[in-house]
């Protein structure tokens, strides 16, 4: 920004974003900062493109906006030059590449100078948009964030083994027992999404959820009411939650892990920008040990384990919030109006039993032990290792433990990350897999031939 003339009537700097609310955001940013001189256009679909044609003829010198909607100027309209640009900004690339815009992006860079500068911001780089960086920006650097630097102390990071029939149940005893709960529950799916926020809001909890599917005015408005705390839940997909921006979280809950490690950093990091402690809880099922182990690796940091909170802890903690409410309610109660009903129902018996049937009425079982199930999952370590009986070996073409994985993979059309010891004999082989590979593998086989399968579970050695 320091190096843009405001006296120029060319646009000399583009950012484009993949979505309407990341173009809001940096385009907010960009004018508290800039120069008061210095022009900011704001261009996306959604809003009217007449108004945008007579803000560009303003002659902005920055302009931010959604890839398709500055395509509409550029090409259809006419009314975005930029010949003599001196900037252009990718944000989100590989979210970009995710939506589907790598065409978009290329139409545009067509149509820049070759001397201008680019940069490109994305948590991860595939690929694609490696391509696109070695055909458009021949000459440039790479600037990586070390991998030591992907922890940080303020974060409490901590999983609960949990059976996924039993994750949403776990969830609720999660934020039972965290009062001043303000945080994102991730889900990978927005199918997920849509079943955990429903199921939150029938039990009663003020939640919200965000994904690709809701409208623009619906995250705009969803949003705000997060930013503001009207809503201290919200459950969101990853590329959803791209584009929120706020500093005060206390919690990030992992409701499924995601693909790879890199997006689960991007999920964590969401609530550490204001130097505050907060935590980073994942549930994780049986067949996550792998991606477990994938994340502890790359991040370079053991998470650990804790044991999700009993039933007594939770109780303890909701009558507590109940103790509370009630005391705060008569404190603001200043001319009662049930006073007259209240002495009739406390006149027809003990005082405590009257209030015991209203509690009863209200809440059921609620303040019981009884209401509550076990929510312990069945023992099991994620990182023990299976021992495998293969019935392939060197007289099938098995020559090497590549081709034994190659062959295990191929059938079951699995990915194996963490493989240990591999014997190739003979007459058969044996491969030593994680537990949750083992449960896979073995299921697989056993449906293909459940009398002879291929692949069974080796006998211990004495």
């Amino acid at each position: 920004m320091e190096n843009l003339d405001p006296k120029s009537k060319d646009v000399q700097a583009l950012i484009l974003t993949p979505t309407r609310e990341l173009s809001i955001q940096v385009a907010e940013e960009i004018k508290s900062f800039a120069d008061k001189d210095v022009k900011v256009q704001l261009i996306y679909g959604g809003q009217s493109i007449g108004k945008e044609l007579d803000w560009l003829k303003r002659k902005p010198q920055i302009v931010v906006g959604t890839t398709w909607r500055v395509i509409d100027h550029i090409l259809r309209k006419k009314s975005l030059k930029v010949d003599n640009l001196k900037y252009l900004v990718l944000d989100e690339a590989d979210e970009m590449l995710n939506m589907g815009f790598v065409e978009d992006i290329e139409q545009i860079l067509q149509h820049t100078p070759e001397n201008k500068k680019t940069l490109l911001f994305s948590a991860t780089m595939p690929r694609a948009i490696r391509n696109i960086v070695n055909k458009y920006i021949k000459d440039h650097n790479e600037v990586k964030i070390e991998r030591k630097e992907l922890t940080n102390p303020n974060i409490e990071q901590k999983y609960y083994k949990v059976d996924d029939k039993n994750k949403f149940d776990a969830l609720c005893r999660i934020l039972e027992v965290e009062p001043d709960f303000y945080g994102i529950v991730f889900c990978r799916t927005k199918a997920d999404v849509d079943e955990v926020s429903s199921k939150l809001v029938q039990k009663w909890y003020k939640a919200e959820w965000l994904h690709g599917d809701i409208s623009q005015n619906l995250r705009e408005r969803t949003l705000g009411r997060f930013k503001n705390q009207v809503v201290k839940i919200l459950v969101a997909t990853d590329v959803a939650a791209r584009w929120i921006d706020v500093n005060n979280l206390t919690h990030v809950i992992n409701y499924t892990l995601p693909e790879n490690p890199e997006v689960y950093t991007h999920r964590i990091w969401r609530t550490g920008r204001a130097g505050n402690k907060w935590e980073a809880i994942s549930l994780v099922g049986r067949k996550d040990g792998r991606s477990l182990s994938w994340i502890e690796k790359t991040i370079k940091t053991k998470i650990q384990e804790a044991k999700l909170p009993e039933v007594e802890e939770l109780i303890k903690a909701k009558r507590q919030r109940l103790l509370d409410k009630t005391a705060e309610l008569l404190e603001k109660q200043e001319n009662p109006k049930y006073l007259d009903l209240a002495a009739d129902l406390l006149a027809l018996w003990e005082p405590e039993k009257v209030l015991s049937a209203i509690l009863e009425e209200a809440f059921g079982s609620e303040y019981l032990e009884t209401h509550y199930k076990k929510l312990v999952s069945k023992q099991y370590n994620v990182w023990n290792e299976v021992r495998l009986f293969i019935a392939r070996w060197k007289l099938d073409g098995i020559k090497n433990p590549g081709q034994l994985i190659k062959f295990i993979e191929q059938e079951t059309g699995y990915k194996l990350w963490d493989v240990g010891r591999i014997d190739i004999k003979d007459k058969f082989s044996f491969m030593n897999v994680t537990e949750d590979d083992a449960y896979v593998i073995i299921k697989h086989f056993k449906k293909e031939n459940s009398r002879r399968p291929i692949v069974t579970q080796a006998k211990e050695r004495r």
